[in-house]
Parts: structure tokens; C-alpha cells; sequence
């Protein structure tokens, strides 16, 4: 019994009872807010007019009293003539009137001839009356908890043109509120009964729509167990009926509809399951139905993680892309899933499945893993695009100052050896550049020579550094000399190592402000050597550093230019190193000078040496 009951409050025909009624309690609510609030102020129009009008009235015939000729000293007169003029007009005893003259002094009550009468009345509205001000205000009495309205009207001498008084009435307002209340506690029962009756209709009425829609509602669970073949009874040739014959159409069409889906859907597997390349199938809505274990691989996500996902979310292409955008893409796509530990590059084809040219049923998504592919052509343009612009610097220097000596500049004296000049130190720096570039290839092809033996580290960098001694001379520029007393050994190819020394103190110094100095050291560590080079240049900023490594890279592009660097010095540098089983690092702070660091082990063996750098 008790589930019975439970059931009915959770079925429709009770949902459609409820809403009914509820919306006929929402209809009677507003009804009533408006109607009480609509009646309100109507009553309180009515008595706030009805004491305007009191007021008005008073206001004149005080203002006859007060302007009566009589002695200043017969105030008793005056008081007595106000209280048969309240008597006369039968003033309503819920009502206080008092008449104050311009002293704020009580001349009469209405509530009691000789109640307040000579006191002061201290209100702030009867003092702001006195001042040629009408007040009205609502206020709540601090004794009883009444609401009150309290007015107060000056009392004028037209001809003096001055105020001679004022009237101040209290009027309690409880007696309007209780008659608002009475009304709305007949409004309150006649609602009560009004739902009542309602609900009892709702019950007879719900039925009718209920019986079908429960007739359905067990097809419906039949439906999702498989079984197509019921249909639902057909009751009259209304709504519902026509409803109920829609759904026996709809139980028919799924039908055929699941069998053709179902012979797609083996088809389609097949297909996927036996292809050696990534493989992705959605449905309609763009929700993935199948992932193929090399597609598993490519994303690092299983089957079942990818299984109702959107293809834009699980491609990370969800940000600008809809599953619907995907149907009009003609051209494959690279996919980015690039991170911090390295670059990964999917290519994406992508080919719509339709049912006979008619609407869209999934989309097959086919991946590639072309990372290393995509790297490879992005070093070929980068290589080809800063090799031509290397040349074409020069080159176009050559054939400006070449030009002009062809015009006439050979003849002076004093242009033409510096345009020869010129055209000689652009020569000088294209045959560096190739021959950087002829070093470069000769390491990518791994045809590098390292001819090795133990050096003693300290003599070999005193050497380096007594040749720069000699050039910077008139340079200004001091080195400091930071070598271990202990002797220091490493296994190296003395003629490549001091290239890359060479280098990176020759950087140092066209990096060095006027009167700086390089620091040159080496010491012991971890069993090898370490040396460094250390600078007060310009420094590098924290976010270029893991750049100045590569090729044809340069933190201060035109500068460089100017000094004569090809961008391959560094390059070059780290192949020399690495391929002699070193590292070599750097540590810079912007506008305070970089360091350099180079670590060569005491013992290698250049066959077997540590190509990572």
C-alpha cells in the first residue's frame, strides 16, 4: 500500500494534478498581491484625502479664530472658541488635533479641553509648519505600535502675508488595516476552496491524458530492450491519439533504422580494426564510437576514456572548432601536442560517412605521427632562409661599393681604398661564413676528425689569453686570469678546443663595454676540467638563453652584423665540445655580463664519447 502510494506521487498523472493546481495558487497569489495592494492603497488614498480634506477645513476656520481682534492676554478666549469649533465639526475621536501659535505653544486638544493646552509642542513637522512647510508622514506611535499618520499645515494671514499657527493632526491608520485584513482572509478561504475543487477536477481530468501516455511508457521500456514489434492501443483521434500513432511509426522506423546502423557499424569496425595507421570514428553528433589501438598510441588515451568524448576535445581543437566544422574540411591539419619535455606533431585527415549522399552519419579521422618530419623541413627553411640572408648582406654591400667604383669612385684617392676596403672585409666575412657552414656539414655528417691527447689546462689557456693580450691592448679592455695552482688535465683536440675558446673570448670582448674586463679560469670538477669565460657585456635575457646555441642566432641581431659575426660561432662551439664528450652552459643576468662554462672529462674516448651536449 505504502509503495502504491509513493508511486502515484511520482507518477505523471500526480506531476500534471500538481502543476495544474499550482498554477492556479500562482494565479490566485497574483491575483491577490495586486488586489490587496491595488485595495491598500485605495484605502489609504481614501483616508489620507478624506483628513486632507479634515485639514483643509480646520486650517480655515482656525485660521478665522486666530485672526479674531482680541486682547494679546486672552488666550483662554482663543482656546475656548477652538475647542466649540472641534465640537462643532464633530471631529472623529481616533484623531488628535492640536493648534499651536507661532511659539510652538498648544492652544487647543480635541481630545480634552484642557489637556497640553499652554504646553510646548516640541514635533519637528509642527516646527517645519511654523516655517510655511505642509508635512504628512506616516510614522509608527513608540507607545501603542500603531501606525499613525501625522500631518501638520501652517495657518495663514493672507493679508499679512505671515504664519499666525498651525494645525496638527495624528490619525491612527490601524482601523484601515484591519478592514484590509478581514478582506483578505475572505480572499485567503475562497482560494482554499477554489484549489480544492480544482484538484478534485485536476484527478477526473488527468486520467484521460495519463491512461494513453502510461499505454506508452511500457513501450517505450520494451523499445529499449530491443523488441520493435508492439504497438501502442490508439484511444481517439485527438493529441494523444495522434501522438500514440507517431510513436507505433517511430517504433517501426527504429527498427529498420537499428538494423542499418548495426550493418554499419560491423563494417565500419572491420575496416578501422585492421588499418596499421591511427584511426578515429565518431558518430552524428561528433562523439567518438571507435579508437583503433595505433590511434590509442598517438593520443596516449584508451578506448574507453576516448568512448563519447567530442573528436574536437579529445584534438584539443575544442577552443575554435565544432564537430559539425569538421565535416568541411577538404585538407588534412597538424595537430599540436607540443610540450614542455618536446615537440609531438599529429597530421589529421579527415572523411565524412554518409548513408546514400544523405545526411551526415560520423566521421572517420585518420592520424599520423609527422613530428620528426615537421622538424626537419622547419630546419631546412630556417637553415635556407638564414644562409640567404647571411649572403645577401654582403653580397649587397659588394655590389653597392663595386658599383660605385665602376662609376668613378676608383679614381679618388680617397674612396676608392676605403671602398676597396670594404669590399675586402665583406669578402673576408662571406668566405668565414662558408667555411662555418663547411664545418657545420662536415659534424652533421659525423665527419669530424678528433685528433686528441692529454693537455695540461692551465698552460694551453695562459697561451690563449697572452695572444688576446696583445690585441686588446688599445681597446681598453683588461683580462683577469682565475687558473687552479693544482694542474689540471684533459684528454682534447687542442687545435679544435682553442677554436672554440677562441671564439667565445672573442665575443666577450665585442660584447665588453669600454674599460671592462673578462675573467678567464679553470678549475677542477667532478674529475675533469671546467673552464670559463666571463664578461661585463649586455648580457641575456632568462628567456633567449636556451637559444644562443643555435645556429645563425643572435640576441642582438644588428649589432652583431656590425661586429662581423656570422651566428655559427656558438653553434660550432657546442659540436666541438660535445663531440669531445663535454657540455658546455651558459649563466647570464640582462645588462650584467654572461658567463660561459665548458666541462671537458680528463679521460674520452672520441668513438664512444657523448654526442647530447
Amino acid at each position: 500500500m505504502m509503495r502504491k502510494v509513493l508511486g502515484f506521487f511520482r507518477s505523471f498523472q500526480f506531476k500534471l494534478i500538481f502543476i495544474y493546481v499550482m498554477l492556479l495558487l500562482i494565479a490566485l497569489q497574483i491575483i491577490g498581491v495586486i488586489f490587496m495592494d491595488q485595495l491598500e492603497d485605495q484605502f489609504v488614498n481614501n483616508h489620507q484625502e478624506a483628513l486632507a480634506d479634515q485639514m483643509n477645513l480646520l486650517e480655515y476656520n482656525v485660521g478665522q479664530v486666530l485672526m479674531e481682534d482680541r486682547d494679546d492676554e486672552d488666550s483662554n478666549e482663543i482656546s475656548e472658541d477652538l475647542n466649540d469649533l472641534f465640537l462643532r465639526y464633530e471631529v472623529n475621536s481616533n484623531i488628535n488635533i492640536q493648534v499651536v501659535d507661532t511659539q510652538q505653544n498648544i492652544l487647543a486638544n480635541n481630545q480634552s479641553s484642557s489637556q497640553g493646552v499652554g504646553q510646548v509642542n516640541t514635533e519637528i513637522i509642527v516646527s517645519q509648519a511654523l516655517l510655511d512647510n505642509e508635512n504628512d508622514e506616516i510614522m509608527l506611535d513608540q507607545e501603542t505600535g500603531e501606525r499613525m499618520r501625522v500631518m501638520a499645515q501652517p495657518v495663514r494671514d493672507e493679508e499679512a502675508d505671515e504664519v499666525i499657527g498651525a494645525v496638527y493632526m495624528e490619525a491612527s491608520m490601524e482601523e484601515i488595516y484591519d478592514e484590509i485584513g478581514e478582506i483578505n482572509n475572505i480572499l485567503m478561504t475562497s482560494a482554499a476552496a477554489a484549489l480544492i475543487i480544482t484538484a478534485f477536477i485536476g484527478i477526473l481530468l488527468s486520467r484521460t491524458i495519463t491512461r494513453p501516455v502510461m499505454d506508452m511508457q511500457k513501450q517505450a521500456a520494451v523499445m529499449g530492450k530491443g523488441d520493435f514489434s508492439r504497438r501502442v492501443r490508439v484511444y481517439g483521434n485527438d493529441e494523444i491519439g495522434e501522438l500514440a500513432s507517431a510513436f507505433n511509426t517511430l517504433s517501426m522506423n527504429l527498427k529498420e533504422a537499428n538494423a542499418r546502423t548495426e550493418g554499419e557499424r560491423r563494417k565500419l569496425s572491420s575496416v578501422l580494426s585492421h588499418m596499421t595507421d591511427g584511426v578515429i570514428a565518431t558518430n552524428e553528433l561528433g562523439q567518438v564510437i571507435l579508437l583503433n589501438r595505433q590511434a590509442e598510441l598517438l593520443l596516449s588515451m584508451s578506448s574507453e576514456e576516448a568512448m563519447g568524448q567530442s573528436l574536437p576535445a579529445i584534438l584539443q581543437l575544442s577552443d575554435h572548432l565544432a564537430p559539425s566544422d569538421l565535416y568541411d574540411l577538404s585538407e588534412s591539419m597538424i595537430l599540436d601536442f607540443s610540450d614542455e619535455q618536446g615537440d609531438y606533431l599529429l597530421e589529421a585527415s579527415f572523411s565524412v560517412i554518409r548513408n546514400d549522399d544523405g545526411p551526415v552519419t560520423g566521421l572517420i579521422t585518420v592520424l599520423h605521427d609527422v613530428t620528426e618530419q615537421e622538424k626537419m623541413d622547419r630546419e631546412r627553411r630556417e637553415f635556407v632562409s638564414n644562409v640567404s640572408h647571411e649572403l645577401r648582406t654582403p653580397l649587397t654591400t659588394l655590389k653597392s661599393y663595386m658599383e660605385a667604383l665602376e662609376d668613378g669612385a676608383i679614381v679618388d684617392q680617397d674612396l676608392a681604398p676605403r671602398f676597396l676596403k670594404v669590399t675586402q672585409n665583406e669578402t673576408d666575412r662571406m668566405i668565414r661564413l662558408v667555411n662555418d657552414l663547411l664545418q657545420l656539414s662536415k659534424m652533421d655528417r659525423q665527419d669530424l676528425y678528433i685528433q686528441t691527447k692529454d693537455t695540461d689546462v692551465t698552460q694551453w689557456m695562459n697561451e690563449v689569453v697572452d695572444r688576446f693580450d696583445m690585441v686588446v691592448k688599445d681597446k681598453n679592455i683588461t683580462f683577469t686570469r682565475d687558473f687552479s695552482e693544482i694542474p689540471i688535465h684533459a684528454v682534447m683536440d687542442r687545435d679544435k678546443m682553442t677554436q672554440v675558446v677562441d671564439n667565445i673570448i672573442s665575443n666577450a670582448i665585442k660584447y665588453s663595454p669600454e674599460g671592462g674586463t673578462v675573467t678567464v679560469g679553470s678549475h677542477i670538477e667532478n674529475g675533469g676540467a671546467q673552464i670559463y669565460i666571463q664578461d661585463e657585456g649586455m648580457g641575456i635575457p632568462l628567456k633567449n638563453q636556451h637559444k644562443i646555441f643555435e645556429r645563425f642566432y643572435r640576441v642582438d641581431k644588428a649589432r652583431a652584423r656590425n661586429l662581423g659575426g656570422t651566428g655559427l660561432g656558438l653553434a660550432i662551439a657546442k659540436e666541438i665540445v660535445v663531440a669531445h664528450g663535454g657540455t658546455i652552459n651558459v649563466s647570464s643576468e640582462y645588462h650584467q655580463g654572461t658567463r660561459i662554462t665548458i666541462f671537458l672529462p680528463s679521460h674520452f674516448n672520441p668513438e664512444a664519447g657523448d654526442q647530447s651536449g
